[in-house]
């Protein structure tokens, strides 16, 4: 599946350090690249169900990852970054049907409007875009090997189309038996906390016929009305993923066994992160992603922004309200990546605002003798090194932001404002 415009990222004097940033599986914070294939700094990003994209909340979770890649790139690191794209699942076939849409076109329309978005946000786009749709026999050679390492089982499904084909789900206590992974060692949450968010976020712990409740769905076979697949595999019947191990499977082709970073939004640490993580584990016996990083959540109007309550503001709809898309980058960044927020109206013109005055800054008339060039171009270059010290530490754009409001409060030369832009552009991404 094609991806977007890669946007022109400058170069900067020097190098950066890469980022040091949060892992949430152990509390620490990690180097951002331990380990990756052939030397690659390596990303995988869960990417969206297109349903109904790119409200405030998806785009914040893809410039913290953008500014991540930023960062590497600016140390000089070859980047390898994958992202998915859920393009059946659930939620998409509910809303086609609500809508009365066939659910690869609502899919389709999604997915440009996402790729839009990102390329009007300046996001650099992954080396690998790929579709769960493109991955289907893959994705059931893996259940099938798990089913052959006995860590998967089926669970009768009597409404299937076939009446002798039935749904298979991972077994936790075997993977626990007989890999290094164990439940909560990717999350880091306790048994209770992890059955509540399993309720909410697509689990079905009340199923007859599962091991334990909180065993998740490897592939669910046909029922009537619902996309379905044919495999290659003789005990993987006709049907499609479940959702978690369309990740693991993905980002295994394309990035290796074991990647730096795995990301997304904070909604994903449990259950989906927790078993993709697993399902990876147990299909090679060794850990999944070193570092464990996750965005916090977008709140509007006093509620976690999400689809189902249906309280998004979307980047589209600022978009043609003529917000420029650099307030809107810019709006965001003024978040820690890490922090729940809440996006406020008129946080848009704000940062409109902001960003007119560095403009402002950068013509203003200069006073003869006001300073002295050289001093001024080592100022531009001690600037560079704040910023990336900010960036360096778990990707402070709010520090790094002020930075910046701080460089433009006073006059500059015209060379030392132009280096100023560029690191702007090539770090944050804004573009003067």
């Amino acid at each position: 599946m094609h991806s977007w415009p890669r946007p022109d990222i400058p170069e900067l004097p020097g190098r950066g350090e890469a980022p040091r940033i949060h892992d949430d599986s152990s509390g620490r914070f990690l180097d951002s690249t331990v380990t990756g294939a052939g030397g690659a700094a390596t990303l995988y990003v869960c990417g969206i169900t297109p349903y109904d994209a790119t409200h405030i909340g998806h785009a914040a979770t893809y410039l913290a990852f953008d500014t991540l890649i930023r960062s590497w790139i600016d140390a000089g690191l070859d980047v390898s970054y994958t992202q998915n794209i859920t393009d059946v699942d659930d939620p998409l076939l509910e809303r086609a049907t609500a809508t009365g849409v066939d659910w690869r076109e609502l899919a389709a329309s999604q997915i440009e409007l996402f790729r839009t978005d990102m390329a009007a946000l300046g996001v650099r786009p992954p080396d690998a875009y790929v579709g769960v749709t493109e991955t289907i026999d893959d994705i059931a050679r893996a259940v099938d090997e798990l089913r052959a390492a006995g860590i998967a089982y089926t669970v009768p499904t009597p409404d299937a189309v076939d009446a002798s084909a039935s749904d298979w789900y991972f077994d936790i206590a075997a993977a626990e038996r007989s890999t290094p992974w164990v439940l909560g060692s990717e999350s880091g949450l306790d048994r209770e906390t992890m059955s509540r968010l399993f309720a909410e976020r697509g689990g079905d712990p009340a199923r007859p016929g599962k091991r334990d409740p909180l065993d998740p769905l490897l592939w669910r076979v046909e029922r009537a009305g619902e996309p379905a697949w044919q495999t290659s595999h003789a005990e993987i019947r006709r049907g499609r993923p479940g959702w978690h191990i369309e990740c693991s499977v993905i980002a295994r082709e394309t990035l290796g066994d074991t990647i730096c970073v795995q990301g997304g939004g904070g909604d994903l640490v449990f259950p989906h992160h927790e078993f993709s993580a697993a399902h990876a584990t147990a299909l090679t016996g060794q850990r999944f992603a070193r570092v464990n990083a996750h965005g916090g959540l977008v709140a509007f109007d006093g509620e976690k922004m999400s689809k189902s309550l249906g309280n998004l503001v979307l980047v589209s709809q600022l978009r043609e309200a003529g917000v420029e898309p650099a307030a809107i980058r810019l709006a965001i960044l003024s978040h820690c990546y890490r922090d729940d927020w809440e996006w406020h109206r008129g946080d848009e013109l704000r940062a409109a605002e902001r960003l007119a005055g560095w403009r402002a800054s950068t013509v203003r008339p200069l006073v003869d003798d006001e300073f002295d060039e050289g001093l001024d171009a080592d100022d531009a270059l001690l600037l560079l090194e704040r910023v990336r010290l900010r960036l360096h530490d778990d990707l402070d754009t709010p520090g790094a932001l002020d930075e910046f409001d701080a460089w433009y409060a006073v006059p500059h030369s015209a060379a030392s404002n132009a280096l100023a832009a560029r690191m702007l552009d090539a770090l944050l991404g804004i573009r003067l």
